[in-house]
């Protein structure tokens, strides 16, 4: 049998799991094949194209339980299109009339890479697949697997990707804090933006952890401060439609009533009005390499702050952002849990020679599995029927439907 060798590397934005999973591989494959040659690329596949890579060193492995620890990527993220040569040649990853596929597909077997795992969201994966496919018709021997990481638990067909539960708990946690600013001044609006560009399920994990967070606590009667601060008046998601006009009448008699409103927002909600209503104006809407609206430059919380304050006449708005502050945080016990089962079963399905993406297949009924790259996409929308969303929704008393 060839000798083995594995890379590995984590892509596109951070989530609670990318330094856990780079960990848990490493930790699998020292217990159940210790001798084969373990390296990573730095920064995603741009370490890739341009052949910077780290080599995990027999002190790397005994020290990598630690990596449980820690929120962020040991190794360095990227966003990379390995399709898109023309963004590949301006950010000087490869010369002009080179095709990056070649070239990383070059750089691997230069590397002796026999195995490599991509730990990443949609983007990642089915860039990954792209590699794969490359390699596949091109004669390489490698074997790729991919580990699902994204907080908007978007990924198509799996279940529940790495790191979601994490950025939901810790965002209910951040928003515990802000929302003590309803004490700040009389009349305040409040929107937390969650990240969430085409999905909503972490806007509402979060909002149905919060409220779980704060469910049990005890106040002083007759004070500002008491349960309806804590409460949450609207969620807003990708998902949803609603009548602007009603929603904001609805909230100023919350405001009026309590003197205070809560609001929940995706940074993807109504976004494609917001880029047509720029877009219209004559405004440029910058995009990444993948083509997606470059979200943090769309101030979504920002444009429903402006259509709102103004019609709950509030004295005081402001907009909060959790969406670093979950992402970069370490995974908690429901994610180390997930990961640890999905790096056994990558490292089982690499030593196997089985390519594709871990994860409960919700096609096949839940099971894990390695799910073939060719049925790995994004873009996976939130079930609003869903149980436990309709039990949040009937709490906060917001009607709404399906967008």
């Amino acid at each position: 049998m060839a000798k083995q060798k594995v890379a590995m590397l984590t892509a596109g934005g951070l989530a609670p799991c990318l330094s856990s999973a780079v960990g848990g591989l490493i930790e699998r494959y020292s217990d159940v094949a210790p001798d084969i040659e373990l390296i990573a690329y730095k920064s995603g596949y741009q370490g890739v194209l341009l052949g910077d890579s780290i080599k995990i060193t027999k002190d790397m492995r005994e020290k990598a339980p630690l990596l449980h620890r820690y929120g962020g990527s040991p190794i360095g993220n990227s966003r990379v299109k390995l399709t898109n040569a023309a963004d590949c040649v301006k950010r000087g990853l490869v010369k002009e009339g080179e095709n990056p596929l070649r070239v990383a597909a070059e750089r691997l077997a230069a590397d002796g890479i026999t195995i490599l795992h991509t730990i990443g969201g949609d983007d990642t994966n089915t860039t990954a697949a792209d590699l794969a496919a490359y390699l596949a018709a091109n004669n390489y021997n490698l074997t790729v697997v991919g580990l699902p990481k994204t907080v908007d638990n978007d990924v198509v067909p799996i279940r529940q990707s790495l790191g979601a539960w994490t950025a939901a708990e810790v965002g209910a946690h951040f928003f515990d804090n802000v929302s003590n600013e309803q004490s700040a001044a009389p009349r305040t609006l409040v929107i937390h933006e969650v990240m969430g560009r085409h999905c909503g399920w972490l806007t509402a994990a979060t909002a149905d952890a919060y409220l779980r967070r704060t469910k049990h606590n005890e106040y002083v009667d007759g004070m500002v401060m008491n349960a309806g601060m804590k409460s949450i008046d609207a969620v807003y998601l990708p998902e949803m439609a609603f009548d602007l006009q009603a929603e904001a009448a609805r909230l100023k008699e919350v405001m009026d009533r309590t003197g205070h409103a809560t609001v929940f927002v995706s940074e993807g909600a109504c976004l494609d009005a917001i880029v047509a209503e720029r877009e219209a104006a004559g405004e440029t809407i910058k995009r990444d390499a993948f083509g997606h609206v470059k979200i943090d430059t769309i101030n979504v919380g920002g444009w429903f702050q402006k259509q709102f304050a103004s019609l709950l006449n509030a004295e005081r708005s402001l907009v909060q952002k959790s969406g670093y502050f979950a992402r970069s945080a370490p995974a908690n016990g429901d994610d180390l849990r997930l990961i640890q089962s999905m790096t056994d079963l990558a490292v089982e399905s690499a030593l196997n020679r089985i390519s594709g993406v871990t994860g409960h297949d919700e096609d096949q009924n839940g099971k894990l599995r390695t799910i073939e790259f060719p049925r790995i996409k994004g873009g996976k929308a939130f079930d609003t029927s869903t149980k436990w969303f309709a039990e949040l929704m009937n709490k906060i008393g917001q009607k709404y439907r399906a967008a």
